[in-house]
């Protein structure tokens, strides 16, 4: 396994899934529902600049690797599903949403795993609908775990429930859109396969 600082920075974002998790459940912290909600916020926008800087870094360095380009996006799949299990469980996050983000994401991981054997990863590369989306989700989360003005000017509630329903429309249209580029050559391997 490699080790170098952009992976570094890889598995501190998945340390700090538990915190993200954890502050709303620990007792002793003693913290309000509101402090709560800033020390989540302030975790996750770090989790989530890290996300940003290990990949530059990596480019930057000359340092990229199988293991960073595999550690990654399960690092990102890890951080985003815990955030949404607790905006579940506090009432923040319809399941239907949480369910169709997080389901997206296992079914392309498999997609793109699959592909990978064939030989075709790069027909699923991430596109410029998957990085919209990704971006609406990232900016939605912190502000539902916030939950709560801004400045006194910002609705976090109402601005982070549009952005994941945004997000959510672009994760099953970013899917389809996966699945129809994929979809050629899944026939392709299914005739070769019936014809041998």
């Amino acid at each position: 396994m490699p080790f170098n600082f952009p992976i570094l920075l890889t598995w501190l974002r998945v340390a700090l899934i538990p915190l993200v998790v954890g502050v709303f459940y620990v007792p002793e912290l003693g913290f309000s529902r509101f402090e709560q909600g800033i020390a989540s916020t302030a975790v996750f926008i770090v989790a989530a600049a890290t996300d940003w800087f290990d990949g530059f870094l990596a480019r930057r360095w000359n340092q990229t690797s199988a293991f960073g380009a595999f550690l990654d996006p399960v690092a990102d799949k890890l951080m985003v599903t815990g955030a949404l299990l607790v905006l579940v469980h506090l009432g923040r996050v319809h399941p239907i949403i949480a369910f169709i983000i997080i389901g997206r994401e296992i079914a392309i991981s498999a997609l793109r795993e699959w592909m990978a054997q064939i030989g075709a990863s790069k027909s699923v590369a991430v596109s410029s609908l998957g990085k919209i989306k990704t971006t609406a989700q990232m900016i939605a989360i912190p502000m539902l775990l916030f939950y709560a003005d801004l400045f006194g000017v910002i609705d976090t509630r109402a601005w982070g429930h549009w952005l994941l329903l945004i997000a959510a429309v672009l994760t099953v249209w970013s899917m389809l859109y996966y699945l129809r580029k994929a979809w050629p050559l899944i026939k392709k391997v299914q005739e070769n396969k019936s014809n041998a």
